[in-house]
Formats: C-alpha cells, structure tokens, sequence
C-alpha cells in the first residue's frame, strides 16, 4: 500500500470477532474456537451482582450525568461536560460526520488503521485520503478533518501530546478538527488523551469496552467541545447505554487497584506472547499492551496451522504477510497456541 491512498465507496471493512464465519470456512477445526483476532482485554473486568431494576427501568439520566463525570475524572479531562457516553466507540465513529456537519470534506486518515473511521467519512460523501506519516503541520494541507488512532491498530505507533495539540491547532486555523481515537490506550504507559488539553479542535473517542474485556456491553466515550457535546447528545437521544453499562463502568472506572493489577497482568503477557512468537520465527512489528503486529516468512503455512488448530488471528488484506495476536488467558490457551506453531 502506497504512503498516499484515496479511498472511495468499498464493500464494508472487515473485522475479528467472527467466530461463526471462521466455524463455517473451518468445519473440522477444534472447539471451542480460540479467538486471538479482537485485541480486546482477555482479563475481563469482574462483572457485580446488578439490581434488578437495572433491567426493568429506563436508565436515570443522573445516573448516566455521574457515569461521565467519573469517565473524566479517568480520562483527566476537567470538564465532564465534555464527556459523552455512547453505545460503543464505533457508534461514534458513524455519528461524527453527521456531528460535525460539513460538506465534501477532505479527510485525511493517517494509516493504515482501523478502516471504519474512512468508512463513516466515505458514507457521508467527503473525500478520504490515508497517509502513512503523521502530518507536517508546517507544510499546508487542503483536509478540514484528519483522524490518528493513539496508539495506531494495528502497528501500536504512538504520537505525543505535544505533536497532537500542535496539529489541532493547525486544524483550528482552518476551522476543522482533529479526531484521535484512544480505544487502545488505557492500559499504555505514557500515553496522555488529546481530551486532557480541551482543545477547541480536538476530539478523543474511548472504548471501555476493550479496555475492561467488556465488549459485549456496548460502551465509548467520546470527549470534545462542549457546543458539540450537547449535539451529539441529541443525536443519540435521551438512553444512550443500559443501566447495565452504567452500573458496571461506574464500578470499573474507580476500581483502580483493579486497574493497576491487569496493566501489570497485562504486561507481563504481551511480553510472554513476544517470546512465543519470536521462538516460532516471527518478527514482532508492533503493538499495544493488547495485541502484538507480527510478520512470518511461510505467512501461508501459519495461516493453515491456526485455522487447523481452531485459533483465529487478525488478518489484513492490504498486507497478507501480517498477523495481529491477541493475547491468550489461560494455560491452556497458551498451550494451545504453542502446539499450533510448533
């Protein structure tokens, strides 16, 4: 893929996750399927014990106004009423076209990277252009929207605070935005959200979900100027998430021994998973404390061997040499991915 690619309409993008697909293409494979293709947080947070009302009732808005004071508390944003619940970051990332207004924008995405931040811009008719490089803010550019991932899914590339107050100012001055999203960034030493500064430029979007191994809650954040806050709100309407979500992230959010205990649980497997995969012949490109960008010389042959094995892995069709791991939980899986590639 060249360093400058534009993108029009396409078929959707793909994802992990789909263990159904794989059962269907892989009908001999063992089960269960072993599903190393998400990057999502495999230490799940320990769901508690719910009321009951929290399924027979409506979410309380002041429930809902607490949950974003405490996600902006843990994000270090000052003003929660910047912080905005929503059913997941990738909700968000359809929705901010529409939040954002303009017409026939240019875009530029700095990737390659999660493919539905183009996708969202090219459904709303604007014009998306993926570079390779983080922009120069000292040579002009004709996009009104530019869109980092910090860290970058899937190569783990990290852009510091300074670099990214500095390109939303450029984007100010040409009364656009700069849209960065941390879904993989609370578990990442030393990385600070872009949503810390309250830029009037600037938008961060975060995903509980992945972070506290919850995906299937449905939860994201996204923090930006309050004036867009509020439309954003409106858009989503008066119950944005479940009572369930709320109850449960409230929990996780000031649970920070919790917190501290899995970044280190964390750690400390990304880097088993760097010693398997390094005794296996891979080369490791990349990655965040969630998953590891790797490339293999016989690409093909591992691609057989984990499919046999029941094991799905992230694949990426603009590079079929690349494989992303997500990390394994327990012994067994462990055990199961090393007899895979040995």
């Amino acid at each position: 893929m060249g360093c400058r690619v534009s993108i029009g309409k396409a078929s959707p993008p793909s994802h992990g996750g789909r263990i159904s697909a794989f059962r269907h293409s892989n009908p001999d494979a063992p089960t269960p399927v072993l599903d190393l293709s998400t990057g999502i947080n495999p230490f799940a947070y320990p769901v508690p014990a719910l009321p009951a009302h929290v399924w027979s009732a409506l979410p309380d808005p002041d429930d809902l106004a607490t949950l974003e004071r405490i996600a902006a508390e843990q994000y270090g944003v000052a003003d929660a009423s910047r912080v905005v619940a929503a059913p997941g970051s990738q909700c968000l990332i359809g929705l901010l076209p529409l939040c954002l207004g303009g017409r026939n924008r240019i875009v530029n995405v700095v990737g390659p990277t999660y493919a539905e931040h183009a996708a969202s811009w090219v459904l709303h008719g604007h014009r998306v252009v993926q570079t390779c490089r983080f922009p120069d803010p000292d040579q002009k550019s004709e996009a009104s929207i530019s869109i980092v991932c910090n860290p970058n899914n899937p190569d783990g590339t990290r852009y510091t605070l300074s670099d990214l107050r500095i390109l939303s100012d450029r984007m100010a001055d040409q009364k656009g935005w700069l849209i960065v999203d941390e879904a993989f960034a609370d578990f990442e030493k030393g990385i600070q959200s872009i949503g810390t500064i309250q830029h009037s430029a600037a938008i961060a979007l975060r995903s509980f979900g992945k972070a506290y191994g919850l995906a299937g809650l449905r939860l994201g954040f996204a923090i930006l100027p309050p004036d867009h806050a509020d439309f954003l709100r409106r858009i989503l309407g008066p119950w944005p998430v479940s009572g369930a979500a709320i109850t449960i992230a409230r929990a996780a959010l000031t649970d920070h021994a919790w917190q501290q205990a899995t970044m280190a649980r964390l750690e400390a497997a990304a880097e088993r998973l760097d010693r398997l995969l390094i005794s296996k012949g891979f080369e490791i490109l990349g990655g965040t404390s969630l998953f590891r960008l790797t490339c293999h010389p016989d690409n093909m042959m591992i691609h057989d061997r984990l499919n046999k094995a029941g094991i799905m892995t992230r694949r990426f069709d603009w590079d079929d040499r690349l494989f992303r791991f997500g990390l394994p939980k327990s012994n067994r899986d462990w055990n199961r991915l090393d007899h895979a590639l040995s």
